[in-house]
C-alpha cells in the first residue's frame, strides 16, 4: 500500500546545527562485543517530532558526519511513525494513515521517504548513511499495527516466502493481534502479538528480518518497557536478533515507571533501555534524573551483561539546540522552530551527569548512596498511581464488603498517614466473566446484563485468560473503570496516574487482587499505589558523583539544584571512602568550564556553584 507524495514545504537548515539534540554517555569503541559502551548519537524525536523527510534526515546525518563523528557520535537515529502519512488528519494516535505491506509490515512513507519506492524501505538511505562513517537506526513499536489487524493481512513465513501455515490454516493478523494489549498511549495505533503462537512469533520473525534487509544498525523498540511492559515480545525479539547474521544495537522504551526489578529481567536482552519518560527541555525532567541515576548506579546495572555483549540505562537525550514541542495530541507537530529552553548552567549539568563515565559513584556526605531531597510547595496532593509491586509501599490493598452483593478494594494507609481516610473503589468482575455464551450460536452476539452489551466468540477466549480479574469504579462513576492508559507519553518529571474512562475490553483495566496487599494491572504487570505529593514538587538540593578516567585520572562534579548559588565541598577523606587506593593528597585539582587551577589538594575542596548549575574537576594523583 503506497502513499502519496508529500507536497508540504521543505523545511531546510538554516544553521548548521540546525536540530541537534544529543544521545548520552562516552565514547563508543569499536569492538566486537555489542555496545561495549554506551552507544552515541543522534534521535529525531526532539527536533522533528514524527513529521522529518528523507532530505531533513540526511542533511543532519551529514552534520554529525563532519562535526561529531570525530568525538564518537556514530548514530544516526529516525524517531517514530516514519510510515505515516503526513496528510491532514494523521496525527500521533490517528488510525489508517500508516503505509503497510501485503504482509501487514509497516513500510516507509513514500511521501517523506522517497527512496523507499520500489519496495526498497530504509535500504538507501542506510547506505548513504554508511557511506558517511555512521551508522543507521530507527524507532518501532510494539507487536503489529491496528490497521494491519483491521485489514486481517496474511502472515509470511520467511522459511517459504507464502503465507504462513499451520494445522492446515492460513493465519492472518487477526489471529494474533491481542486488542486488549493495544499500546497505552497509542491506542489507535499498535497492539502486542501473541508469541505464545507459531504465527505470532512469525509475524514478528518476518519484521526483523526485513529490518536486517534494509541494513539497520540500532533499533528502538517503543511501547514494550515500564508502564508499558511486554517481557515476552523483548524476550522474542531479542532471540530473533541473536540469530542475524547483521549485528544490531537493540533498545527499550519508554522508561515511565521503570524499576530494578523490570531491568534486571531484561538488562541481558538487549543493548540499552530507558529507566526515564521523554526528557525535554524543562529544569524539573533534568531535576529527576538523579535519584533514578543513583538508583541504578547503586545496583551495579551499569555495564552490564547484555545482547551479545552490554546493557546500559538510557536517561534518553539531551534536549539541546533547536528544537520542537512536545508531541500533541491532534495534529502534525511540525519542527524545528525554538532554542532549547534549558540554561546554559542547566544545559552543564545535564551534560554531565548524563556523561558521567561507567563506573561513577554518588557522594553524599555521610551516607553513600543515598540523596537529600527537598519539596518545593506547599499543599499536599494524593496521587492514585503505579509502582513496582515489589516495592513495599504497593502494599495495602484489601477488600470489604459494605452491602449485600457491592464489594470494595480500598488503600489502607499506614499509622503515619492517619489523616487520610482508606480510599476505595468498587469491585465488579471483569464483564466477560459474568455474560453467557452458547456455543451453539456460532459467533452470534447476545444480549447480557452488563457494563458491555455484546459478546461475541472471541471473547469466550479472552474469558478464561482473565478470569478473576476485576474491574473497579468509583461510586459515583458505574461505567467508568479503573484505568492506567495515558494519552501521550510521559515527561521525565511527570508522574504515572490512574484514571477513569468508559469501561471496554482492555488490559489496562483490568486486576488482581493478591494474597500479599498488591493490586496488580494486567497490562503492565505494575501495582496500584496511593502517594502523597507536595504540589508542584521539584527535588533538590546537592548532589556529587566521583569516576576513574582510563588513564587514572580522577573526575568529580558538584551539582547544585537549589534555586540559588551555593558553596560547595568535599572532604579528602570522602574521596578516600569512595577510592582507598587512591593518595588524594597528591592530586593536582583543575575545573573544566572555569579553567581555574585550585593546586593540590589539602583537607577539602570548595567551589561556588550557581543556581541549577555544576562544577566538574580533573584530579590528577601521583
Amino acid at each position: 500500500m503506497g502513499g502519496p507524495q508529500d507536497s508540504s514545504p521543505k523545511r531546510r537548515c538554516s544553521s548548521p546545527w540546525c536540530s541537534f539534540k544529543f544521545s548520552y554517555i562516552p565514547l563508543r569503541v569499536v569492538s566486537e562485543i555489542h555496545a561495549s559502551v554506551p552507544p552515541r548519537g543522534w534521535n529525531s524525536y526532539d527536533s522533528f517530532c514524527w513529521t522529518i523527510s528523507e532530505e531533513e534526515y540526511l542533511q543532519n546525518a551529514q552534520l554529525i558526519s563532519q562535526k561529531l563523528h570525530a568525538h564518537g557520535y556514530e548514530y544516526a537515529v529516525v524517531d517514530y511513525l516514519w510510515y505515516r502519512k503526513l496528510v491532514p488528519g494523521a496525527y500521533v494516535d490517528s488510525l489508517g494513515y500508516d503505509v503497510i505491506d501485503r504482509w501487514g509490515r509497516v513500510i516507509p512513507d513514500p511521501g517523506r521517504w522517497p527512496s523507499s519506492k520500489g519496495s526498497k524501505g530504509f535500504k538507501e538511505v542506510a547506505k548513504k548513511v554508511h557511506d558517511m562513517g555512521l551508522k543507521f537506526g530507527f524507532h518501532i513499536m510494539r507487536g503489529i499495527s491496528t490497521q494491519a489487524v483491521n485489514v486481517n493481512t496474511p502472515i509470511l513465513d520467511i522459511t517459504t516466502g507464502k503465507a504462513y501455515v499451520e494445522s492446515g490454516k492460513v493465519w492472518h493478523a487477526k489471529d494474533i493481534g491481542i486488542t486488549e494489549r493495544a499500546c497505552g498511549w497509542m491506542k489507535n495505533g499498535f497492539m502486542s502479538v501473541d508469541t505464545k503462537l507459531g504465527a505470532g512469533r512469525a509475524f514478528l520473525k518476518s519484521l526483523y528480518h526485513q529490518y536486517a534487509e534494509w541494513d539497520v544498525d540500532f533499533l528502538k523498540h517503543d511501547c514494550v518497557f515500564g508502564d508499558d511492559f511486554e517481557l515476552e515480545e523483548i524476550t522474542t525479539v531479542s532471540g530473533i536478533l541473536k540469530g542475524l547474521n547483521r549485528p544490531i544495537i537493540y533498545s527499550l522504551s519508554p522508561g515511565t515507571s521503570a524499576t530494578l526489578s523490570m531491568a534486571k529481567q531484561v538488562a541481558p536482552l538487549v543493548n540499552m533501555y530507558r529507566v526515564t519518560g521523554d526528557d525535554w527541555d524543562k529544569w524539573g525532567d533534568v531535576a529527576s534524573h538523579f535519584a533514578v541515576s543513583r538508583d541504578f548506579a547503586a545496583a551495579s546495572m551499569i555495564g552490564g551483561s547484555g545482547l551479545l555483549g552490554k546493557s546500559w540505562p538510557d536517561l534518553d537525550m539531551l534536549p539541546l539546540g533547536w528544537l520542537t514541542n512536545e508531541a500533541i495530541e491532534i495534529g502534525a507537530n511540525k519542527g524545528p522552530h525554538r532554542n532549547s529552553s534549558l540554561t546554559l548552567d542547566e544545559q552543564k549539568t545535564q551534560f554531565h551527569y548524563i556523561m558521567s563515565a561507567p563506573q561513577f559513584q554518588f557522594l553524599e556526605e555521610g551516607v553513600k548512596f543515598q540523596t537529600r531531597i527537598k519539596y518545593v510547595g506547599e499543599s499536599e496532593k494524593l496521587i492514585l498511581g503505579l509502582a513496582s509491586c515489589h516495592d513495599p509501599k504497593a502494599k495495602g490493598w484489601f477488600s470489604q464488603v459494605v452491602d449485600t452483593n457491592i464489594e470494595q478494594v480500598c488503600w489502607r494507609w499506614g499509622s503515619r498517614s492517619r489523616k487520610f481516610e482508606p480510599f476505595c473503589l468498587y469491585k465488579t468482575e471483569s464483564f466477560l466473566q459474568s455474560m453467557p455464551y452458547c456455543k451453539s450460536c456460532k459467533g452470534q452476539k447476545l444480549m447480557a446484563d452488563s457494563l458491555f452489551p455484546f459478546f461475541s466468540d472471541k471473547d469466550a477466549m479472552y474469558s478464561e485468560k482473565y478470569k478473576g480479574k476485576l474491574h473497579l469504579h468509583a461510586r459515583n462513576r458505574k461505567g467508568f473503570c479503573f484505568d492506567t492508559s495515558s494519552k501521550r507519553k510521559l515527561t521525565s518529571n511527570e508522574h504515572k496516574r490512574a484514571s477513569f474512562s468508559p469501561c471496554r475490553l482492555d488490559a489496562n483495566q483490568m486486576w488482581e487482587l493478591s494474597n500479599n496487599g498488591t493490586l496488580v494491572n494486567s497490562y503492565s504487570g505494575s501495582c496500584a499505589s496511593m502517594k502523597v505529593m507536595k504540589a508542584n514538587a521539584v527535588p533538590g538540593g546537592i548532589r556529587s558523583w566521583i569516576a576513574t578516567g582510563r588513564r587514572g585520572e580522577v573526575y568529580l562534579a558538584y551539582f547544585n539544584l537549589t534555586p540559588t548559588k551555593t558553596v560547595v565541598s568535599t572532604t579528602v577523606s570522602s574521596l578516600t571512602k569512595a577510592f582507598p587506593a587512591i593518595n588524594f593528597g597528591s592530586c593536582s585539582c583543575k575545573e573544566i568550564w572555569s579553567e581555574k587551577d585550585y593546586g593540590t589538594l589539602q583537607h577539602s575542596l570548595s567551589a561556588s556553584v550557581e543556581s541549577h548549575g555544576c562544577a566538574l574537576f580533573i584530579l590528577t594523583c601521583t
